[in-house]
């Protein structure tokens, strides 16, 4: 039995980072159902295992330990299962990774679908993204990152920092061609890390599952829609 439990909607947005470290680290966990994370959201919160307004929340069995908001679950993961570098400069920039990933992911859905996207919107924010992108692109060259070799913080192996750009990257750009498009334009070396590394087989076979599970869906709702709209997918 897992020692894991993994309270997400079944979607590949913001829980697939922890669906990603778990697998990178040939962890099992396991996953509750919608109506389980709806009950778990309605409980008083001194009866929630951490407080917490919305998932993903990691349960540790094992460690008797519980854990909500993404950034902070893939740091107890990195450091529980010795998956973060050695040096704290490398250990600050890999969790600067997680929260820049995170900081992506809230504006490509305009801050939780608070307004929905419109051409003109999109227009005003593509400069934006591709700044975003580049910040990868520039942290991947500082560390010896190639089209072809190298990793983003550098080291002769991939690390969460690969794991969490990879998810962030390919997951998106597998859903809608024309950020896959961006990406390869604004951050060609980032885009091939994020393919290489989307290529290790626990990484792969999660995408897999992912798209049998999900299909084509993102983050789901009516900004999922109305970004499929803007994007022409």
């Amino acid at each position: 039995m897992s020692d894991y439990k993994l309270y997400y909607w079944p979607m590949p947005f913001r829980g697939q980072f922890v669906r990603a470290v778990l697998a990178f680290a040939g962890q099992d966990w396991t996953e509750a159902g919608a109506d389980e994370i709806s009950a778990l959201m309605g409980k008083p919160v001194a009866d929630m295992p951490v407080p917490f307004m919305g998932p993903p929340v990691l349960v540790d069995g094992a460690a008797d330990v519980a854990i909500a908001q993404m950034p902070a679950i893939i740091l107890y993961l990195g450091e529980t299962l010795d998956l973060l570098p050695a040096t704290p400069a490398a250990r600050a920039m890999t969790m600067k990774v997680v929260h820049d990933a995170n900081d992506v992911i809230d504006e490509l859905t305009l801050d939780g679908g608070r307004q929905m996207w419109t051409k003109d919107r999109w227009a005003e924010f593509e400069p934006r993204l591709r700044k975003w992108m580049s910040f990868w692109e520039e942290t991947g060259r500082r560390h010896g990152l190639t089209e072809t070799s190298g990793f983003l913080l550098g080291g002769e192996a991939p690390g969460v920092a690969d794991v969490v750009t990879a998810t962030l990257w390919t997951t998106m750009s597998d859903r809608f061609p024309a950020l896959d498009a961006i990406l390869r334009d604004a951050a060609p070396m980032t885009a091939a890390l994020s393919r290489r590394v989307a290529a290790l087989p626990p990484l792969a076979a999660l995408a897999e599952q992912a798209k049998a599970d999900y299909g084509e869906a993102w983050c789901g709702g009516e900004i999922e829609a109305s970004l499929r709209k803007v994007l022409g997918d």
